[in-house]
C-alpha cells in the first residue's frame, strides 16, 4: 500500500493523465460524427473539470509537500523563459508552420461569459494546475524515488544518472512527437532549476514562468496547437 505522502505527490498526476485519457476516449467516439459539442469537443467540459479535480487534490495535500519560497527565484524564473523560447523557437525563427488546430477558445465566440470562462480556466490549468501537478510528480517524487525508497529520505535535488535520463524521458512521452525536441531541453532545463536550488517551490516558479508565457503567445498568435 501507498503511504499518504507518497499518493500526494504521484495521484494529482495520476488522475491528470486519466483526465486525458477520458478526453481522447470521449472524442474517438464521435470522430466524424455530428453530435453535440460536448461529444465532439469534450475538452471544453473534461479540462475545467480536470482543473478543479487536480487542483482539490493539491490543497487536500498540500502540508506534504512542503512549499516554502522559491530558492534562487530569479534564476528559476530565467530557465523558465529559456526553456519556453526554445520551446517556440521552430515557429518564431525557423519557418515551421504555426500549429492552428487546437484548443480554440473563440469555439464559443470572441466575447462574453463562455468565451471568458474557457479562457480563464484554460489559463488556471496552465499557469498554476499543471506546473503544481508535474514538477510534484517529475522532481519533487519520480526524480527521488528512482534514487531510493522511500523518496522522502532523497534529498531534493540528488544527482544520479538514471533518475535524470528516466524523467527526461518520461517528461519528453508525454509531450506531442511534435515538441519531442524541445520537451527534451525543457526536461534537462527543470531538472538542472532542481538540482541548482533544491527547491521545488523553485521548480514551480519556472514552469509556471513558461506556461504563462505559451499561454500569451498562443493568445496572440492563435496558434492552438501549443496547449
Amino acid at each position: 500500500m501507498f503511504s499518504s505522502e507518497e499518493k500526494a505527490f504521484f495521484a494529482p498526476f495520476a488522475a491528470f493523465l486519466a483526465f486525458l485519457a477520458l478526453n481522447q476516449f470521449i472524442a474517438g467516439l464521435s470522430d466524424g460524427l455530428r453530435t453535440a459539442w460536448w461529444l465532439s469537443e469534450p475538452h471544453f467540459w473534461i479540462y475545467p473539470l480536470q482543473t478543479l479535480v487536480c487542483g482539490g487534490m493539491i490543497v487536500r495535500w498540500w502540508r506534504y509537500y512542503g512549499f516554502q519560497p522559491p530558492a534562487r527565484p530569479l534564476f528559476a524564473a530565467a530557465l523558465g523563459v529559456l526553456i519556453i523560447l526554445i520551446w517556440l523557437a521552430p515557429q518564431l525563427w525557423f519557418g515551421v508552420a504555426p500549429r492552428l488546430k487546437g484548443f480554440d477558445p473563440t469555439y464559443f465566440g470572441d466575447s462574453g461569459p463562455a468565451y471568458w470562462a474557457t479562457v480563464l480556466f484554460r489559463f488556471i490549468r496552465l499557469t498554476i494546475v499543471v506546473p503544481f501537478v508535474e514538477e510534484i510528480f517529475w522532481r519533487g517524487y519520480l526524480l527521488r524515488i528512482l534514487i531510493a525508497y522511500p523518496f522522502s529520505s532523497v534529498p531534493l535535488g540528488t544527482f544520479t544518472w538514471k533518475s535524470f535520463l528516466v524523467v527526461i524521458a518520461g517528461f519528453t512521452l508525454i509531450h506531442q512527437p511534435a515538441d519531442w525536441p524541445a520537451a527534451i531541453a525543457g526536461g534537462i532545463l527543470f531538472n538542472l532549476v532542481a538540482y541548482r536550488t533544491r527547491s521545488l517551490s523553485a521548480c514551480v516558479l519556472a514552469h509556471a514562468v513558461a506556461n504563462l508565457i505559451l499561454g500569451v503567445f498562443v493568445m496572440r498568435t492563435g496558434q492552438w496547437g501549443f496547449w
